[in-house]
C-alpha cells in the first residue's frame, strides 16, 4: 500500500513541477515582449530543462520536457515559430540524450566533480550542433546565428556550473 501511495505522490509531484516549468517557459516570451528585454539570448528553454532535470531526476521526464517546452510555448504564446520549435525540441532532446549517454559511460567517474560538468557542456555543444544544422536546413542559413557565440558560451558555462552545483548540493544532502 505504501508503495502505491509513494508512486502516486511522486507522479503528482512530477506533474506539478512539470506544469510550473512549462508555465515558466511560456511566460518568458511574454516577459520579453512586455519588458523589451531580449531574454531569448539567455537560452531560457535550456535553463528550464536543466531545472527540470535537477528537480525530477528522471530521464524519461527530461525527454518529455524537451519536447513539451518549445511545443507548448509555441502553441500558447506563438513563440517560438513552428520550425524553430522543431529545432529547439531537437536541441533539447539531444542535450538530454547526450548527457544521459555520457553519464552512463562515465558512471565510474561520477564521484569526480568535473565529470558531470564535462558531460553537460559536451551535451550542450552536441545540442547546439543539432540546432544549427536543423536551422540551416529548415529555416534560413543566411540568418543562422542571431545570438552572439560569446553570449551563448557564457550562458552555457554559467548554466553548466549552476546545474552541477545543484547536483552536488543535492547529493551531499542525502
Amino acid at each position: 500500500m505504501n508503495t502505491v501511495l509513494s508512486k502516486k505522490s511522486t507522479i503528482a509531484r512530477t506533474a506539478i513541477i512539470d506544469a510550473a516549468l512549462v508555465a515558466a517557459a511560456c511566460l518568458i516570451p511574454t516577459l520579453s515582449h512586455i519588458t523589451a528585454l531580449p531574454l531569448y539570448k539567455l537560452n531560457p528553454m535550456l535553463l528550464v530543462l536543466l531545472t527540470g532535470m535537477i528537480a525530477v531526476r528522471s530521464r524519461t521526464n527530461a525527454f518529455l520536457l524537451a519536447v513539451l517546452l518549445p511545443v507548448v510555448s509555441m502553441l500558447a504564446v506563438g513563440m517560438p515559430t513552428p520550425l524553430k520549435a522543431l529545432c529547439m525540441a531537437a536541441e533539447l532532446l539531444t542535450i538530454v540524450g547526450a548527457y544521459t549517454a555520457l553519464q552512463h559511460m562515465w558512471k565510474a567517474a561520477a564521484a569526480r566533480p568535473w565529470a558531470s560538468f564535462v558531460a553537460i557542456v559536451a551535451a550542450m555543444l552536441c545540442g547546439k550542433g543539432v540546432y544549427y544544422a536543423l536551422k540551416a536546413l529548415v529555416i534560413a542559413p543566411d540568418a543562422l546565428v542571431t545570438t552572439p557565440i560569446a553570449t551563448q558560451a557564457v550562458v552555457a558555462v554559467v548554466a553548466a556550473t549552476l546545474f552541477c552545483t545543484a547536483q552536488y548540493l543535492i547529493a551531499r544532502s542525502k
